[in-house]
């Protein structure tokens, strides 16, 4: 049975959800605009996932473009959104829907002011917007929308561009994160698309080392790929300017950022990718010294992460939740009143 979307997005359950949007039928649609009137869409995408990360209380930390279907890690700030005086409500609604006459044009300045008054006058308008500004589905609703007008408009026919509803799969642990962070990222190397992780276009990886060349810093990437001290330094303000929630959490070293995981840095999420890569491509890996240590953090083990990321690569897995931990899925159901949750195959059997 189909579930309201308020049911399955629980900030008390968790902040964090893996969401996938298939376009209609599943057709080529996002590859098809390569060649189109109506441009890049895949870039169109990354570009607007960029915007809408500086409008809502809503942070991207994963994402991948593919030919028919996308994948995000979102993370909800709510919290962050609480703090928010009114104007800057106001402010940011309004650059996310720029008032306009009724003639479509942008209003003119002292319009603009009476309305701007108007709103901050308005406790249940700014309470309402505030709730949107944090929503995940109007977080995806700004994402998308624009894209299916824009589409139709160049293309000038009617229709939808997506499927009507995405899945959203709340993610309950760190080892289930990672999971979904690295699996976000490899969908074009499961696809074929891409030899290795930082080749596949329109992908958060890519992002990610793509930001680290323009600050000149490859070299203390390599650096940080070990988990030494030297490492950790090497890490500090690697991510801090990137529009993408960072790998590390280094709010008890130097940083104001939120990021994912605390003492796991970028380097260390490379290493884990470009392994798990070549599983996927060839079946097998070798296991070195630094991937072993991930492994033992989280209480996991080669064999365990092989067969989750296979799982999830697989595309058939039910469950609205991903967990690796059989006690906080029980913790979960407690806390939604049921008898149990469906895991998405997260748990060693």
């Amino acid at each position: 049975m189909t579930l309201a979307r308020s049911k399955l997005v629980d900030v008390a359950v968790s902040r964090w959800y893996h969401c996938i949007s298939r376009c209609v039928r599943r057709a080529f649609l996002f590859s098809e605009g390569e060649n189109s009137n109506s441009g890049d869409r895949k870039g169109w995408i990354e570009r607007r996932l960029k915007e809408l990360a500086g409008i809502f209380a809503v942070s991207v930390g994963g994402f991948s473009v593919m030919d028919n279907h996308l994948h995000l890690l979102l993370r909800l700030d709510s919290l962050k959104a609480e703090e928010w005086k009114a104007e800057e409500v106001v402010n940011r609604w309004f650059k996310l829907f720029p008032p306009r006459g009724t003639d479509r044009k942008p209003l003119p300045p002292e319009k603009l002011n009476a309305l701007v008054t108007e709103r901050l006058k308005d406790a249940k308008w700014i309470a309402s917007t505030r709730e949107r500004l944090g929503s995940l589905s109007w977080f995806m609703k700004c994402l998308k929308e624009p894209l299916s007008r824009m589409v139709n408009k160049a293309e000038k026919c009617t229709g939808a561009f997506f499927e009507g509803r995405f899945k959203s799969i709340a993610i309950l642990d760190e080892e289930a994160l990672l999971s979904v962070c690295a699996y976000i990222d490899l969908n074009p190397v499961a696809a074929g698309i891409a030899a290795v992780p930082e080749e596949g276009d329109h992908t958060s990886v890519k992002a990610r080392v793509e930001h680290v060349k323009n600050q000149g810093r490859v070299k203390d990437l390599q650096t940080a790929r070990a988990g030494s001290v030297a490492g950790s330094r090497a890490s500090k303000e690697l991510e801090e300017a990137l529009w993408l929630i960072p790998i590390e959490d280094r709010r008890q070293l130097d940083s104001q950022r939120e990021g994912m995981l605390s003492g796991f840095t970028l380097g260390n999420y490379l290493i884990l990718v470009e392994y798990t890569g070549r599983l996927l491509r060839e079946g097998k890996a070798s296991i070195s010294v630094e991937l072993t240590d991930i492994f033992e953090r989280f209480g996991s083990s080669a064999a365990l992460w092989q067969a989750r990321l296979q799982k999830l690569s697989g595309g058939r897995g039910l469950g609205r939740f991903l967990s690796t931990s059989r006690e906080r899925l029980r913790e979960v159901a407690a806390k939604l009143g049921v008898h149990h949750v469906a895991n998405l195959d997260g748990c060693p059997a």
